[in-house]
């Protein structure tokens, strides 16, 4: 038998079960839909312009346009309605910066996911050995908690531009035809942005993800077991002293008790010797 038949025979993915395995997995599924669903989109509009004079018309103009989004760099020719002559535009805009960062984001963060699930399946004895393990395993969870933040609230950004630049209102006012009454200029089809939407969506869940499992990766520390030394040596140094008080209450009772019946002991001798004193004196008479 192999030896991944003979961890798997073991038990080792009941660990799978436990929070800070099954948030890790969950992690590597929602990386690769985040990167996913950003890095591989493409796609585009679909505009006419209806001169006056239809032979210079052009009713479809398609305008492509794809991940990292530079969309300065996206170039496309329409009529001028004046003559043969055609003008050649850009798309404004360059989201590339921020729709990169959240993609390397995400496929880093599917890497450590991926390898952290693999060492809590078959090297989980290995990796509480020590405290370096779960040391490490807590300060990359706390960075990428914070590199998700920031991604996804800079792709969210990133993607409104996008939305403005590619807005078929918007790519139509930079026509010089369409700024004249007599020509006729309309959008045919509008790009589909529902993927990059997800994808903004997904970031945001494995921010959720990443810092929940902050609290189930610190309890694996050695900080969480010294803080929880440090919590219980309080309550039994309070709980010892309060059982010594009580004994010592106790021998006080007891000697109390003690010294009260030797007390009692020569007044009830006194008191049983007073009839003594008037039956001498009844004799004598």
């Amino acid at each position: 038998m192999d030896p991944v038949s003979q961890l798997a025979s073991a038990g080792t993915f009941r660990v799978l079960k436990e929070p800070l395995a099954f948030l890790r997995a969950l992690e590597l599924l929602f990386a690769i839909f985040a990167f996913a669903t950003c890095g591989g989109y493409s796609g585009g509009l679909r505009l006419s312009v209806d001169c006056v004079n239809k032979t210079e018309s052009n009713l479809s103009i398609d305008i492509a346009f794809a991940y990292p989004f530079r969309l300065h760099q996206v170039t496309f020719e329409v009529p001028t309605c004046e003559g043969k002559e055609r003008q050649k535009l850009a798309l404004i805009g360059d989201s590339s910066s921020s729709a990169e960062f959240f993609v390397t984001v995400a496929v880093f963060a599917f890497l450590y996911s991926l390898a952290a699930t693999v060492v809590y399946i078959f090297f989980q004895n290995k990796y509480r050995e020590n405290n370096r393990g779960p040391l490490i395993d807590f300060i990359v969870t706390v960075v990428f908690s914070f590199l998700w933040l920031v991604g996804s609230s800079a792709w969210a950004k990133g993607l409104s531009d996008v939305k403005v630049a590619t807005d078929p209102k918007e790519v139509l006012l930079l026509m010089s035809a369409c700024k004249q009454p007599s020509n006729k200029c309309m959008a045919i089809h509008s790009p589909v942005m529902s993927s990059l939407n997800t994808s903004v969506v997904f970031g945001f869940l494995n921010f959720i993800l990443w810092a929940g499992n902050i609290w189930f990766v610190f309890k694996e520390t050695g900080w969480h077991s010294s803080g929880q030394r440090y919590l219980s040596d309080p309550m039994e140094k309070h709980s010892s002293s309060y059982n010594q008080g009580g004994y010592n209450q106790d021998s006080y009772g007891s000697s109390g008790g003690y010294s009260q019946q030797a007390s009692l002991g020569p007044s009830s001798d006194e008191f049983g010797q007073q009839p003594t004193g008037p039956t001498s004196f009844t004799n004598q008479i």
